[in-house]
């Protein structure tokens, strides 16, 4: 149909309801710099149309059936001479990074934001929304107290078609898990979120030079089952700097349903531990916590929370260094925000007592 007036012709442009659109910009090689600027690899940096292709959403829902929500009447896409149709979807692209919109409605005029403050608020609120009811299911399973043993596994299903945490490899996920005893004491926990954005037991948050593996059994509160990427530059050593970043020394990001680790390709393989562990399959990832109750008294309340960070401590951290104005700026407002930097996605509870 020929628009007067304006030269142009509307035709019809199915590449706009395919995924591979999506992964036209989100799939992201970034080249590694050496001595003199000369390039020495390359990185994978997002992968989530990929990660896509290698699982059974490929067959089910595109990107555009998640990250853009359907009108749900017919709408002309045109105010001229167009006819309402269907199938229309809302121009929002729900994401994940809740955080960098709070940062932007929170210093908006020193950065010269033209949205506002009420505007990004609601982009925040309604990334977090689209994650607690989009992302991921919890579930405490097979609890057992026996002597002086409690055990339960605590399973994560991924909702979503892509690993998750997906892309930018700043986003983290882990498990917060409290187990209270019969007098409301709390005797164990792992995963505590502390105010400064870090994770409590995490030892990429308190030396940037080593990282927590995966975990397939935790036994003490000084393990934490984080689902993360760690990048490792070209001698094997822990960065946050996609320049110096060629491999991913961890990658356990939890696995979309159909995704099958062993045929992988070597750009959104799994890496570490998580690789070997029968428990972390497609769609989903299962630890077993097994701890000691010596001396204490049942039943026991476990509680678990999924928590989902979109810019881990270690990676705006990392940059405190650097004397420029942009990334002391970013460093501040980031530590301002550390106390509200993670949000929990999931949650999971249960009672044990001996005749569980």
């Amino acid at each position: 149909m020929h628009i007067l007036g304006s030269g142009y012709t509307l035709e019809q442009a199915t590449q706009i309801r395919d995924a591979a659109l999506c992964g036209s910009c989100h799939t992201l090689y970034t080249t590694t710099l050496g001595p003199g600027g000369k390039q020495i690899g390359q990185l994978p940096e997002q992968m989530p149309y990929i990660e896509w292709l290698h699982s059974d959403y490929r067959d089910k829902q595109t990107c555009q059936q998640c990250h853009m929500p359907a009108v749900g009447e017919p709408v002309a896409v045109a105010s001229l001479l167009a006819s309402p149709r269907d199938g229309v979807r809302h121009h929002t692209f729900v994401g994940a990074n809740f955080l960098m919109d709070q940062m932007l409605g929170a210093h908006g005029g020193d950065l010269g934001v033209a949205a506002q403050p009420a505007e990004l608020a609601a982009a925040s609120a309604g990334a977090t929304t689209f994650l607690q009811s989009q992302t991921a299911r919890l579930t405490v399973a097979s609890p057992q107290l026996s002597g002086s043993k409690l055990a339960f596994d605590v399973r994560v299903d991924n909702l979503t078609g892509h690993k998750f945490p997906t892309a930018y490899p700043s986003r983290r996920a882990w498990l917060h898990v409290t187990v209270t005893a019969a007098d409301g004491r709390v005797v164990f926990e792992s995963g505590k979120l502390n105010a400064d954005g870090s994770i409590a037991g995490n030892a990429n948050d308190t030396d940037l030079t080593r990282f927590s593996p995966h975990f397939t059994i935790i036994t003490s509160p000084d393990q934490v089952e984080i689902f993360e990427p760690i990048l490792g530059d070209s001698n094997g050593h822990v960065t946050t700097g996609l320049l110096s970043a060629t491999q991913y020394l961890k990658d356990n990001r939890i696995l979309p349903t159909g995704f099958d680790k062993s045929t992988a390709s070597p750009d959104i393989a799994v890496r570490g531990e998580a690789a070997s562990d029968p428990g972390f399959i497609g769609g989903s990832a299962t630890t077993r916590y097994d701890l000691s109750t010596t001396g204490i008294t049942g039943p026991f309340h476990v509680a678990v929370e999924l928590i989902y960070q979109p810019v881990g401590y270690r990676w705006a951290q990392n940059l405190a260094p650097y004397k420029a104005d942009e990334p002391q700026r970013f460093v501040q407002y980031y530590n301002q925000a550390a106390a509200h930097s993670a949000v929990v996605i999931a949650k999971s509870e249960t009672t044990v007592n001996a005749a569980n």
